[in-house]
């Protein structure tokens, strides 16, 4: 299917989050409850239809680990859209929000939509993060705000549309070059002309989406 719009996503959020199960609930509808963490980066795509025009959402998952930040870096180049996750369930999850706002603010070389997601809401009766403490920090720091659930699925197609549908609305007023944004979306890092691959030491694809070790997926 031919598209109108590129739009590039990336995905952040400390380790065990549900990064990897946010994404795959979104391009394969399916949920699996574990697999190994990511190295490096993970990729996905899906098209949608925002206002009757044909957009393709070029979605790049990021590892969590501390060791993996100066691949992960390089990926904010050309995004217009972040996910930004914590697991409600992990108060320190959501503790380091404000670190990886400084990353998208620090490596981001676009005018950027970032969506604040509280994930693993069918575990909410561990919650130690409130539907409240989310919203007043996405209102403090200007960005979108939803809970969701990898397992589920609750509210994962509505992030990534409501996402998209910010991006959209900024090309329409002007705030976003449509042209700039197809040039430096393409796979890859993000840079104009990028034609290279992920090596594989950087860029693993699990046939199953996860963390084993603290449940991610959700």
């Amino acid at each position: 299917m031919n598209h109108q719009y590129l739009f590039k996503y990336i995905i952040i959020g400390d380790s065990g989050v549900g990064k990897s199960c946010l994404l795959m609930q979104f391009t394969d509808k399916r949920f699996e409850a574990s697999h190994d963490l990511t190295i490096g980066v993970e990729y996905g795509s899906r098209m949608i239809t925002i206002d009757g025009k044909a957009i393709k959402l070029q979605v790049w998952d990021t590892a969590g680990q501390e060791s993996f930040r100066s691949i992960t870096r390089s990926y904010y180049r050309g995004a217009t859209g972040a996910l930004l996750v914590y697991d409600i369930t992990r108060r320190e999850t959501f503790e380091h929000v404000t670190t990886w706002l400084d990353d998208c603010k620090e490596n981001s070389n676009m005018p950027m939509t970032i969506l604040l997601i509280g994930n693993k809401l069918d575990l909410k009766e561990k919650r130690e993060v409130s539907t409240e403490e989310g919203q007043r920090t996405a209102e403090k720091h200007g960005l979108l705000f939803l809970e969701t659930s990898a397992k589920t699925a609750q509210n994962v197609e509505e992030a990534f549309l409501s996402t998209g549908k910010s991006i959209y609305e900024k090309i329409q007023t002007g705030v976003l070059d449509a042209n700039v944004m197809s040039g430096k979306a393409l796979a890859g890092p993000g840079g104009p002309g990028y034609k290279g691959n992920v090596g594989a030491e950087q860029m693993k694809r699990p046939a199953s989406g996860g963390d084993k070790e603290s449940g991610c997926c959700n």
